[in-house]
């Protein structure tokens, strides 16, 4: 295995991105993404190369939110976030809007959720969700086209 340093300029981003399109909260993402990468100075020796680096490393940063959800568990930052942002007529019915969305994409089954929150969130490529979650990079895209179906038909109910 790489050094621990140059590991870290190598996934450290993609980490960050992975852990922000689960929390959608960029302080947070970054807090768990260094714990992210002190578990795996800690667990470096346990790593026996059978699948990407970038998949360990996502492995473990999931791990690190749920510890940290069991720790802190609160309400969705996104809710606090819409409320206070939300001065004028418009924008209240946009929040709303978009709320509703969140909660349709928060109730897509998996593994859909996660794959539209790392792409449409996280920013990542359809290669590097594929390389999360050991697939392919077709297996990314069908699967996020069929979570985009299904969100737009529940959307659609809802109007």
């Amino acid at each position: 295995m790489q050094p621990m340093e140059e590991i870290y300029q190598a996934y450290a981003q993609t980490v960050c991105r992975y852990l922000f399109s689960l929390t959608r909260d960029g302080d947070l993402a970054e807090e768990l993404t260094q714990e992210t990468f002190y578990q795996a100075i800690r667990s470096s020796d346990r790593y026996n190369g059978s699948c990407a680096v970038s998949t360990w490393l996502c492995a473990i940063a999931k791990n690190v939110l749920l510890t940290h959800r069991r720790k802190h568990p609160s309400g969705e930052p996104l809710e606090e976030q819409t409320a206070s942002a939300a001065s004028t007529e418009t924008e209240v019915l946009a929040a709303e809007a978009q709320l509703e969305l969140f909660k349709r994409l928060h109730a897509l089954p998996e593994p859909y959720r996660e794959i539209l929150y790392l792409r449409i969130f996280g920013n990542l490529s359809f290669r590097e969700i594929g390389e999360v979650h050991g697939k392919s990079e077709n297996w990314a895209r069908v699967t996020f086209y069929r979570g985009k179906e299904k969100l737009r038909k529940e959307v659609e109910g809802y109007e």
